[in-house]
């Protein structure tokens, strides 16, 4: 077994909680708008009206599905970013200091 489980990582968990909370808020977002864009269908098109209750649901369920996904995806994205500028920051950060600990060493004459 190996010691080192990429999927088991904190990073990995920290990744899927922000999936999580992105695809729930893109469900709500999303969820909204297609049940106002349904009430609108429903009020003005007789072809919406005459529709089952299955398809209806089908329609809004495709909504919410949609965009938990966009906006898990996006989160997803927004949180790898900040994970590479902060890697970034880190190696920065360790060349300086390397190069502090290198001039108190050996200061300049």
């Amino acid at each position: 077994m190996r010691s080192h489980d990429l999927m088991k990582t904190e990073e990995a968990n920290d990744a899927a909680w922000e999936a999580g909370k992105g695809a729930v808020f893109g469900a709500a977002k999303w969820g909204a708008v297609t049940a106002v864009l349904g009430a609108i269908g429903y009020a003005w098109s007789p072809v919406y009206r005459r529709t089952t209750i299955q398809f209806k649901v089908f329609v809004q369920m495709s909504g919410m599905v949609v965009g938990s996904m966009i906006e898990a995806d996006s989160r997803l994205r927004e949180y790898e970013q900040k994970v590479r500028m902060h890697r970034r920051w880190l190696r920065e950060k360790a060349k300086w200091e390397q190069y502090e600990e290198e001039i108190r060493r050996n200061p300049p004459k």
